[in-house]
């Protein structure tokens, strides 16, 4: 679907790096302009750009710092579509690779600048990451709290994968359409803790316009009622219970053998005996004889799996969701499949990036001239 267009990552992980995967997953050519070793800081966790950022993306190592690579990176930017880059704020400036330097060679960039806390404001100089954003943006508070009172450490990075890498693509996949319609670029402004808010949106605008000190507990989504909960079971398992709807509480009850409980499902001086009898049906049982009863029987009953069990079940199996990827010296492994809506599933291997890098093929397409890319490789600016 972004056939065609070609993207540039100054990342390394984070947001921006799940931001151009996706941007590769939909068929852009992206990328991935890093350091020439010994010249810049190393990329942290070079074990995620091998085996999950990198498919389907090429590589450039320059030297940005040196006049020489800053140029040869403008040139690349001169015929790309997107810029996507993770400095901290105003370090892209400082180096004469931001938006307005791009923006003077190639008037319809759109350039995206992902960052924890935005360009602006009391916090874009903080330093963070994941755990942070999930913070200032309110998911931790609304997260319950263990035995020891304090939020849970997050079984995921949502901020960067969700808050951050999804709301990039959404950004620029919309700039694209506004391009297209109008041959007009952007600059975007990607923070992290502001699409954290997003997601914890229900709870911000109810306290936004009723004033309700939203907590955990407050509702049926964040722990107040028996039906939306996890529940133990015989072989110290656990499943996860979403009844909310009356109909599906009531199947529930019925087949847990405790059909009087579906009366109270609501009523809040109920809810310790409602927990106590569920805890104790649930633990009567092992995980999988539960689901295989209730999960089909309109109870919103699912079981809790662990990340083994989820890369293995048929379910996302059957639905393409793995995928066989080969790397050149590395073999092959499997990896998530590429999530595209309206797509087909991957149906050969998918491409993973070597150890080399692409450097002076794309320099020379990008219209570099030969001997001058000879000369950035002999002064150790480009690798």
């Amino acid at each position: 679907m972004l056939q065609g267009v070609t993207v540039l990552d100054l990342s390394t992980v984070g947001p921006a790096a799940r931001c151009t995967r996706l941007l590769a997953d939909y068929g852009a050519s992206v990328v991935k302009v890093g350091p020439v070793p010994g010249r810049g800081p190393e990329p942290v966790q070079p074990q995620f750009f091998a085996y999950a950022a990198g498919r389907g993306t090429r590589r450039v190592q320059l030297d940005v710092r040196d006049e020489r690579g800053r140029d040869a990176f403008l040139d690349l930017a001169a015929t790309a579509d997107v810029v996507v880059e993770s400095f901290r704020p105003g370090v892209v400036a400082r180096l004469g690779i931001g938006y307005r330097d791009v923006r003077a060679r190639n008037l319809g960039v759109i350039y995206v600048s992902t960052s924890g806390y935005g360009q602006q404001g009391a916090r874009a100089g903080w330093a963070g990451h994941d755990i942070d954003y999930l913070a200032v943006g309110g998911y931790l508070a609304m997260s319950e709290p263990g035995a020891d009172g304090r939020p849970p450490l997050p079984g995921a990075t949502v901020a960067d994968a969700a808050a951050g890498g999804m709301h990039a693509a959404l950004a620029v996949c919309a700039a694209l359409v506004r391009r297209a319609a109008t041959g007009e670029g952007a600059y975007l402004d990607v923070s992290v803790a502001d699409g954290v808010l997003w997601l914890l949106s229900l709870a911000a605008e109810e306290n936004l316009a009723t004033g309700a000190k939203v907590r955990p507990g407050h509702d049926v989504l964040s722990g107040r009622y028996a039906c939306y909960a996890t529940y133990r079971t015989a072989d110290g398992r656990h499943v996860a219970v979403g009844a909310i709807e009356p109909k599906f509480f009531a199947n529930l009850c019925r087949t847990l053998g405790c059909e009087e409980l579906a009366a109270s499902q609501y009523d809040d001086d109920a809810q310790p005996r409602l927990r106590d009898a569920l805890a104790e049906a649930f633990a009567r049982r092992d995980r999988d004889a539960w689901v295989a009863e209730l999960a089909g029987a309109d109870t919103c009953v699912a079981p809790v799996l662990d990340i083994d069990e989820v890369v293995s079940d048929p379910a996302v199996t059957e639905r393409g969701l793995v995928v066989e990827a080969e790397r050149p010296g590395h073999g092959r492994f499997s990896q998530l499949a590429p999530l595209l809506a309206g797509m087909p599933p991957a149906t050969t291997p998918v491409a993973v990036p070597g150890d080399g890098t692409d450097s002076a093929a794309i320099l020379t397409a990008a219209g570099v001239d030969a001997a001058r890319v000879a000369e950035l490789v002999e002064a150790g600016v480009v690798a």
